[in-house]
């Protein structure tokens, strides 16, 4: 049998056991050596901070990151090398050589919107595990839900013109464009320069020429002629030599003979320099004069999604925006602050979760303690007006039309706007769902233009207060009162904390003092 190409293996996320960092192995041999590599741990992943004038992100990197887990294995090779370390215990290697996944993973659906301190993805499973999990987890959901969000910018910007991803040779090394390719399709892109990415995932790829091709003819007329001899739709790149006096006048008598030898193609040309609101309205006015009332012109050269909401405001007659490097790289915030942190440990197979809490002198950094359930309320027509985020084991949110949602008088994180959405809710929603049994998926593989659909029926719901490109509206989400009681008594137990104040107050009185 051959040995599978690179798409193949990408796609199914084979041979990554050591895509992680060195101290999750370092804490795994540890917890191997120290006995607890069986404790129970559950671990949850979300994020701190949306980049910066962003409403809402769209989560991204599910699906892969499921193949990614669900093959996890280490090889041969890779056991090699750990040992040429003589940093591992022998034993430890060798339970490497049979790991297999075993945790449960929940999660909410790829495409969905999410917001700050949000259980995003939560892990339960052996500690040993759920460890090694980490690194694999932000590597994948953090990047790609950084691009998703992006792409749903620019796709606000661009309303219902075309949107052509144009970042591969921008993008930081060969997963970051494919990934990048996949999670700016789910994000509203509707097709890539990317043919790696089309054939992996069945996005729709696109392309024109580059001035290469216009400077490898004698004139740029012959060039044009020559191209659009190759392809029936071309698309010609104007602005070589001067956009004015030669590109668009060159290609609107292409196309005028196109037209007089019994072809019609869309008239169509590209702009990558100069003024594209100028040169865009002078393209459409050519055009148009020679008869060709609906011309196809694509714009691109460093597009982002404040300038193309600029040249749409100056009137420019774009239809169509090629968009590389500021979607590929999310260059005015390129990483998102994802962070995978221990919630719970259950000490013993059958007993109690014990919750856990990372505390900070910076309230941003605490996290928020135990197992967790989403609930996303909803008014009659089906807008997202809050969340909610509690401990696994409340009881179900039952909202009745016209009935008022559960108060939450003393929960972190709120304010009046948030208490009015619950209330005016009509119905809730669980977000958080199971993917991953035992290590192996719950469900049938989503498809990718599900996962766009999702995330376009999303966005379009938001009020748009909370979609606009600059100052948006927060987005309200909250702690249950149990949830947010727990979280001020772990905080007042913990050494040095409060120490004034008393350990065991009411948790009515605990949360109240939030």
């Amino acid at each position: 049998m051959s040995e599978p190409d690179v798409s193949e293996r990408w796609a199914r996320r084979e041979d990554l056991a050591l895509l992680t960092d060195y101290y999750q192995l370092t804490m795994m041999g540890g917890y191997w050596k120290s006995g607890r590599k069986d404790l129970r741990a559950c671990f949850n992943y979300t994020f701190r901070e949306l980049p910066p004038h962003n409403g809402f992100a769209i989560t991204a990197g599910l699906e892969p990151l499921l193949d990614q887990i669900e093959n996890l294995r280490f090889s041969e090779r890779d056991l090699e090398y750990l040992d040429s370390l003589n940093a591992f215990d022998p034993g430890f290697l060798e339970y490497l050589r049979d790991f297999r996944p075993t945790c449960s993973i929940e999660a909410v659906p790829e495409g969905t919107l999410v917001f700050p301190h949000e259980p995003i993805l939560q892990v339960e499973g052996p500690l040993i595990e759920a460890q090694l999990l980490e690194t694999v987890i932000l590597n994948t959901l953090n990047y790609q839900t950084l691009i998703a969000t992006k792409a749903a910018r620019i796709r606000l910007a661009c309303g219902d013109d075309q949107l052509v991803e144009f970042g591969l040779r921008r993008a930081q090394g060969p997963d970051g464009g494919l990934s990048g390719s996949r999670a700016a399709y789910i994000g509203g892109a509707d097709s890539t320069s990317n043919v790696l990415a089309g054939k992996i995932f069945g996005i729709p790829v696109r392309g024109t020429h580059a001035h290469s091709w216009v400077m490898s003819f004698g004139d740029e007329l012959e060039a044009f002629r020559a191209y659009a001899a190759c392809y029936p739709d071309p698309i010609l790149l104007v602005d070589t030599y001067d956009t004015l006096t030669s590109g668009l006048p060159n290609a609107v008598k292409v196309f005028q003979e196109l037209r007089a030898a019994g072809r019609t193609p869309r008239a169509a040309v590209r702009l990558d320099s100069g003024d594209l609101a100028r040169l865009s309205k002078a393209a459409y006015r050519m055009f148009t004069e020679a008869g060709f009332p609906d011309p196809l012109i694509v714009a691109s050269n460093e597009l982002d999604e404040d300038l193309i909401a600029d040249l749409k405001r100056q009137g420019a007659p774009i239809n169509s925006w090629g968009v590389g490097t500021h979607l590929i790289t999310s260059s005015d915030h390129p990483a998102l602050g994802g962070i995978y942190k221990l919630v719970a440990v259950q000490e013993e197979e059958g007993g109690p979760w014990r919750p856990r809490i990372k505390l900070s002198s910076n309230p941003l950094k605490m996290t928020d303690p135990g197992r967790k359930r989403l609930v996303r309320f909803y008014d009659e027509a089906g807008h997202p007006l809050a969340d909610i985020i509690r401990l696994y084991d409340e009881p179900p949110d039952c909202i009745e039309p016209g009935q008022p949602a559960a108060p939450i008088p003393f929960a972190e994180r709120q304010d009046l706007s948030f208490l009015r959405a619950v209330w005016d809710a009509s119905r809730g929603e669980e977000l958080l769902q199971p993917v991953m049994r035992e290590g192996r998926r719950v469900g049938e593989r989503v498809p990718l233009t599900d996962i766009r659909e999702r995330a376009r029926a999303q966005v379009a719901a938001l009020p748009e207060e909370v979609r606009r490109l600059r100052n948006p509206e927060i987005y309200a989400v909250g702690l249950s009162p149990r949830l947010a009681a727990e979280k001020m008594k772990m905080i007042r137990q913990a050494p040095g904390v409060l120490a004034a104040g008393p350990a065991t107050s009411a948790p009515e009185e605990q949360a109240g003092a939030l």
